[in-house]
């Protein structure tokens, strides 16, 4: 008997030295000045990243986190902002957000339930839940109307909120999103790309240290950048994970699967969207690996009456090379619709 035990505990051992060996040995290779700018980050001071009034709201007990950051210059109006699955209002570029509020737009991000400074809770809620979180924080501001932008599970739950919301709707962005993400006549998501993140987390999960934690959001963009060609913020993104362990609640592990369950239970939306009159801008990026881009062009079909932007070397990622690219068509479709 000892013997035996003794076999299986070699080969067990045997097992789990070849799957390490395998993860690690099959993930993507980080920027070659990678190790080099995360140890400069860490080891300055971390700059401030919110600058905006931030402040509460509660819906059922939950309360959300948000930050509103005031326009320079005469206002173009409020966008507020939905960000993607498993992500914290962080997860916007600082570029990005930069380009809009330097160019007269007043942002509002918030943490999604189970992210950042928002409530951690153990029980599922669904797409619209988190799209009356969103709509309470325009009331506690006394904003009538915003024009909504969200990139992939937050395309969705933007178009939740403009289904539900209509009257606080000025316009809806949907950025790499679906409007159905279980719709069979669609390619799914990338199940090669799930598993790559997900052998990227046990890489850099087993030492969960500042340094990997930083290195696993790194990889995972590359991965998410799929065959398009650009560099990544490593330093912007560095200063971002870092910020998100020292100055607030870091990343919640059970975040994604109430995120994933959400967008699943949330099925068809297209009959709904067909019945809204709100201007829709659908942005999708040609080379995106993990949300195909049939999936905006089937929603561009059902509803005609949208601007569409297909973005060549652009992944599932808002890289910083297109920026200006993607803050045109928002700024020239935001003003289309304040002129009607």
């Amino acid at each position: 008997m000892k013997k035996a035990l003794k076999i299986v505990g070699v080969v067990i051992l045997g097992l789990a030295i070849g799957l390490i060996a395998y993860v690690f040995l099959t993930t993507p290779k980080l920027p070659e000045d990678a190790d080099s700018v995360i140890e400069e980050v860490m080891k300055a001071e971390i700059p401030e990243l919110v600058k905006g009034e931030t402040g509460f709201v509660e819906n059922e007990g939950v309360k959300t986190w948000y930050e509103s950051i005031m326009p320079v210059g005469t206002s173009k109006g409020t966008i507020l902002l939905f960000m993607g699955i498993s992500n914290d209002a962080l997860g916007w570029p600082q570029s990005f957000l930069d380009k809009f509020v330097h160019s007269g737009y007043q942002m509002i991000r918030f943490d999604y339930r189970g992210t950042g400074f928002s409530d951690w809770k153990k029980h599922d809620y669904s797409l619209t839940d988190l799209a009356t979180d969103a709509k309470i924080i325009l009331d506690s501001l006394n904003i009538e109307k915003a024009n909504l932008l969200g990139i992939s599970l937050g395309g969705m739950v933007a178009q939740e909120f403009a289904i539900n919301f209509p009257s606080r709707t000025n316009t809806l962005i949907s950025v790499m999103s679906s409007g159905n993400i279980l719709d069979d006549e669609l390619p799914p998501i990338s199940s090669k790309i799930a598993f790559e993140l997900i052998k990227t987390g046990i890489k850099y999960g087993i030492v969960p240290s500042e340094k990997n934690t930083i290195k696993l959001h790194l990889a995972a963009r590359q991965i998410l950048q799929g065959s398009a060609d650009y560099d990544l913020d490593i330093r912007g993104l560095s200063e971002q994970v870092l910020y998100n362990l020292r100055a607030r609640n870091g990343y919640n592990a059970g975040a994604s699967r109430q995120h994933h369950e959400a967008s699943y239970r949330s099925g068809s939306r297209y009959d709904k969207l067909e019945e809204l009159k709100t201007p829709i801008l659908i942005i999708h990026g040609s080379n995106d690996p993990f949300i195909p881009i049939e999936h905006s062009k089937k929603l561009a079909n059902i509803l005609p009456f949208a601007k569409t932007k297909w973005i060549n070397n652009m992944g599932h990622d808002i890289p910083g090379n297109l920026i200006d690219t993607i803050y045109t068509v928002i700024d020239h479709t935001i003003a289309g619709s304040l002129k009607k």
